[in-house]
């Protein structure tokens, strides 16, 4: 046989592996995700004594970290938070402090509260029971007290990110659980999506879902929090309507409660309560209309002309610090 035709197979073969190989990447790029829009950056890593905004001085042992995040095409960063783990333990989300005007992640909160809060259930909550909170709460808590949530994983529940960053969802989430460790089983989701129908719900029928997620007999304290109404907002727009707006503490507090009974006057609000961010602002969060108000979540947190959630009958109210409040499950 003449050697050129020992040759064409040969090239034959060659030509159709190399079409393989190349409807296979095409293949590969085609499927594989691409990288989320923004990148965690760390700044700091320290203790108590490196991070003092956070009063945790009751909690040595932690290894606090300072990350900000940086997004694609964007040169200052859009946010900073802070993070808390023990040895050998995965982050914690203990603070979150948003730069720009977008919905991104996360609501600020006092850190002062956290830690005050944390005490205060480390010190009169008995140590078999459990605690019922939004997922971001429940990790906070457990972290500090040591006490049994019902929520241990980084949920990343409601996903509030810009709209133009919706199309990226798939590798926003995959780089959460990774920097988070790891994803939460379908049964802890599930459980998540109940407690916030609970909320969502008339009051007596939440409780009910509510004692029903924590056992029968064991003793459980629910915490709620003021940001959590924008997040559940977020997840069930058609039960609950939420909107907020942010105001600078100018220390006339009779004009600004004037301009919080515009706002309601002019959208129709049905009612408002307010969250102290920090020393120099105040964020007012409003409802849309009564059945908002009706919600069980609503019930638990005060709001102007609605009955004090000292009254509330359905669970015991034991303690409140800034904008969280404790509940006892009957």
């Amino acid at each position: 046989m003449h050697p050129g035709n020992k040759l064409l197979p040969l090239l034959g073969i060659l030509l159709v592996a190399g079409g393989l190989f190349f409807l296979g990447w095409s293949a590969y790029l085609w499927l594989k995700p691409t990288p989320a829009p923004y990148q965690y950056q760390l700044i700091k890593e320290g203790d108590h004594n490196q991070f003092s905004k956070m009063k945790l001085e009751d909690w040595p042992e932690l290894k606090l970290s300072q990350y900000k995040v940086q997004a694609e095409g964007i040169d200052k960063p859009i946010a900073e938070f802070i993070t808390a783990e023990r040895e050998r333990g995965v982050p914690v989300l203990m603070y979150w402090k948003n730069t720009t005007n977008e919905i991104l992640y996360n609501l600020d909160r006092k850190p002062s509260e956290l830690s005050t809060l944390a005490t205060a259930i480390g010190k009169y909550a008995p140590k078999d029971a459990l605690i019922l909170a939004w997922w971001d709460t429940s990790r906070q808590l457990h972290l500090l007290t040591g006490h049994d949530t019902l929520f241990t994983s980084h949920l990343n529940e409601p996903l509030m990110i810009p709209a133009p960053w919706l199309e990226h969802t798939e590798s926003i989430q995959s780089y959460e659980q990774t920097f988070w460790g790891g994803a939460a089983s379908a049964k802890e989701r599930d459980q998540f999506k109940r407690f916030s129908l609970a909320l969502v719900s008339p009051a007596e029928e939440g409780i009910a879902i509510l004692r029903e997620l924590a056992g029968k007999d064991r003793e459980t304290y629910l915490i709620v929090h003021i940001t959590d109404l924008y997040k559940l907002g977020f997840m069930h727009p058609e039960k609950i309507g939420v909107a907020y707006q942010n105001f600078p503490m100018t220390g006339n507090m009779h004009g600004m409660i004037t301009q919080m009974k515009a706002q309601v006057k002019q959208n129709d609000f049905d009612t408002y309560t307010l969250q102290s961010i920090a020393d120099e602002e105040i964020r007012a969060f409003f409802l849309s209309d009564e059945a908002s108000s009706q919600t069980l979540l609503a019930r638990l947190l005060p709001f102007v002309d609605k009955k004090s959630p000292l009254e509330f009958e359905l669970a015991q109210p034991i303690y409140q610090q800034g904008g969280y409040w404790v509940y006892k499950l009957p």
